[in-house]
């Protein structure tokens, strides 16, 4: 007897030591996981974080009436005018490189930044004014430090007259860093401190729409015809083994299908919001059916009994009871597959969303990229500005996902019933 209370003493000694091991190793794993988590979004952050910062130049320009037309101002060649003040504000830079290097301080955008500020206040017509005026990526790069001034000059972008005109600058307190409203209210640019994600964000949204619009009333009748009206026959499974599959499929071959239907059966316009909706509702319209259903089976059968009892027909019961107690499930899998349908790049590159877009679309037909796309762009982009700008787009992203699942989740923890 004393052996085998023994021998049950040393199993059950084995096997808390096995639980404890295992409860080690998990949290080991998730420390490890939440680690890299943590790495990656630091490294991230840390690189973005500067985008959201643009430095400026404050330049004194003379604006004489009689080479400003005051009824077309928005007609008036402000770079003439910029470019004088410029070399006025470094009498030293007497050569024509030089004189070039001078105007490389400022965006090459700049002189339409002059011109808008005067059409705004026309009273600055004929007398001298000074304008903060957004300054060149690479004078940017350099004052955020990225530019390491203890280089050669030949393995730097800017040279050493442009450092120590930037220096004076400095001295004189003619260079501040100003929050980069640019970088949320403009379009695409080949100039680094010119780029913005508005354009890109409003393709993304209306490309959500049109999926949103084709995948949600689809995928939802659809999981009701199958798990509510049809029997089950060898071709019904057959369908769902097919949405299970499409499941998994990868979502480049969705942008195949889309580049083959679409564009050149259907001859739709290349490069819209249109056709990257109705391309993401192909890829999502699987998860929302598997979604939709697992919901419509979470509902008691009771509640069809007792509707059906009291006379119901199946129509009546299914859309007037079932559906109502499903729909906060079948709008968190629907929310679900849109967040993973904004993060999609590879099916939109195949439909031509990858084309420079510099104007904002204004409707589902106007050419347009997305957020993803558009950091795929600047990613392959050479210049040194556009990876912090890569890097802040990844944020807005991110931070744009974790909203989409915060609302999934809030609406199954608001809307569901518990049985």
């Amino acid at each position: 007897m004393t052996e085998h209370v023994e021998i049950l003493s040393i199993g059950s000694s084995k096997r808390h030591r096995a639980e404890s091991r295992f409860r080690v190793y998990g949290i080991i794993a998730i420390v490890l996981s939440l680690s890299f988590l943590l790495i990656m979004v630091g490294s991230i952050a840390t690189r973005g974080i500067t985008a959201f910062k643009q430095s400026f130049v404050f330049v004194e320009i003379d604006l004489p009436a009689d080479k400003i037309d005051v009824d077309d101002i928005k007609g008036t060649r402000f770079g003439k005018l910029l470019k004088s003040a410029l070399r006025d504000r470094f009498p030293e830079a007497t050569s024509r490189k030089e004189k070039k290097l001078v105007y490389g301080l400022v965006s090459s955008t700049a002189e339409y930044s002059v011109r808008d500020q005067v059409v705004e206040n026309p009273e600055l017509v004929g007398s001298r004014a000074g304008f903060w005026i957004r300054a060149s990526s690479d004078v940017d790069m350099y004052l955020k430090g990225y530019i390491d001034a203890e280089l050669a000059e030949s393995q730097r972008r800017l040279n050493d007259k442009q450092l120590k005109w930037i220096k004076q600058l400095k001295t004189h307190g003619h260079v501040e860093s100003r929050f980069n409203t640019q970088f949320f209210t403009g379009g695409d640019s080949r100039e680094p401190e010119q780029a913005g994600i508005l354009g890109a964000v409003v393709g993304s949204a209306l490309s959500l729409l049109v999926c949103f619009l084709l995948s949600f009333p689809l995928g939802v009748l659809a999981a009701v015809y199958l798990e509510e009206f049809t029997t089950q026959s060898r071709l019904n499974r057959i369908i769902e083994v097919n949405i299970n599959n499409l499941a998994a499929v990868p979502s480049i071959v969705f942008g195949l299908l889309g580049l083959a239907i679409f564009l050149n059966f259907f001859g739709l316009p290349r490069s819209t919001p249109l056709v990257g909706g109705m391309v993401l509702a192909l890829m999502t319209l699987p998860t929302i059916i598997i979604a939709s259903r697992a919901s419509l089976r979470a509902v008691p059968p009771s509640i069809r009994e007792a509707a059906m009892g009291l006379g119901a027909s199946k129509v009546q019961t299914t859309f007037h009871h079932v559906i109502p107690l499903a729909m906060p499930g079948m709008l968190t899998g629907s929310i679900i597959g849109m967040a993973q349908a904004l993060g999609e790049t590879a099916p939109l590159l195949m439909i031509g969303m990858v084309a420079f877009i510099v104007d904002v679309p204004q409707g589902i037909t106007d050419a347009a990229t997305a957020l993803p796309v558009q950091i795929f762009l600047w990613a392959d982009s050479p210049e040194r500005g556009f990876l912090e700008k890569t890097s802040a787009a990844i944020m807005v992203l991110l931070v744009f996902l974790i909203a989409m699942n915060l609302v999934a989740i809030i609406l199954r923890r608001r809307l569901e019933r518990r049985w």
